[in-house]
């Protein structure tokens, strides 16, 4: 192809009859543009057509992905309105909905839902304290059924964060008391998760600690770090807004430094319970697998291939399920 195309080029030139060494810069441009037209024109036409395919298929994916989205929220609402004067069933609705597949959209939705009402129903000025209730039980619904790692934390927080700024920006006289509430509410739900996962820690059974540690090493370096997490989402959220909105932000997390102290006592804390608990427990359990691995037993199982993973994940979905009504009792 590059002998093709540098033969080709050579005939250009020579065709051209120009003087290579008196050529200026535009002459130059010229030959130069004209010769990659006609190289890369079939090139140039497969690319447009692919990307005309490409924008048709993301349309149509937009499309569908509303129309999916549309539909779970319409269950979502038929629900509520089945569920209206059933506060109790309302509640634990609303959580499932939390915790459904589409958490970020579903929160973002949330958030803007609390804030707005939250100001339609503010009759003293300040409405920092009710707010700030409302961020926390939705921060802590958000991030207390799943992994504590730090990617899924931070995308949390970030929704939460991006749909107050929306609002806030919407409304400008209120945004000081919109941000703080938030910030306070996103601190206080993080620690309460972490508070609530410290808890379940001590509880876990033997056979449910089986799920934790392989993301053992990751999950004691992320309790390490939750306060310089939160600072961080605050700071990237502050530079990608408004100059009002930045300064607000910037100013509230500076304030703020002193009251992240609960939330890294209680993940230090968190983080020491868990090495209590899991340390010599995978240790141990590293030992035996090793040797294990090694046995007349193991190398029947490796031959017995796909039936003996099925057997022991079955086993492993009891043990673990058994276990979470044994710490949902607690």
């Amino acid at each position: 192809m590059a002998n093709s195309i540098q033969q080709r080029v050579i005939e250009t030139l020579k065709k051209s009859e120009l003087k290579i060494d008196t050529l200026s810069l535009q002459e130059i441009k010229d030959l130069t543009l004209s010769i990659i037209d006609v190289e890369t024109e079939k090139l140039s036409n497969d690319v447009a057509e692919l990307l005309q395919k490409k924008a048709t298929i993301e349309r149509e994916l937009e499309k569908k992905s509303e129309a999916l989205q549309n539909t779970k929220y319409e269950i979502f609402h038929a629900l509520e309105d089945e569920f209206e004067n059933e506060k109790d069933t309302l509640l634990k609705l609303h959580q499932v909905k939390l915790q459904s597949i589409d958490l970020y959209d579903i929160l973002s939705e949330m958030i803007e839902s609390a804030l707005i009402t939250a100001l339609e129903k503010d009759q003293d000025g300040d409405i920092v304290e009710a707010t700030t209730e409302v961020i926390k039980e939705i921060t802590f619904e958000s991030i207390k059924e799943g992994s504590l790692n730090t990617i899924r934390i931070r995308k949390i927080l970030s929704t939460i964060l991006v749909s107050a700024i929306d609002v806030a920006e919407a409304t400008p006289t209120k945004a000081d008391d919109i941000l703080k509430a938030t910030l306070k509410g996103m601190r206080s739900g993080l620690v309460k998760s972490i508070d609530r996962f410290k808890k379940r820690l001590e509880f876990m059974p033997v056979e449910a600690k089986h799920i934790l540690i392989e993301d053992y090493d990751t999950i004691i370096e992320d309790l390490n770090q939750t306060d310089v997490l939160f600072t961080q989402v605050v700071a990237t959220q502050a530079g990608e807004s408004t100059q009002s909105t930045r300064k607000i932000l910037l100013d509230l997390n500076k304030a703020m430094s002193y009251d992240l102290e609960e939330l890294m006592v209680i993940s230090k804390e968190t983080a020491e319970v868990m090495k209590a608990k899991f340390s010599d427990f995978a240790k141990n359990a590293m030992r035996k697998a090793d040797i294990a691995l090694k046995s007349p037993k193991a190398q029947e199982a490796k031959r017995m291939g796909i039936q003996a993973f099925g057997v022991a994940r079955v086993a492993l979905g009891t043990a673990l399920k058994s276990a979470k009504d044994a710490m949902d009792k607690k």
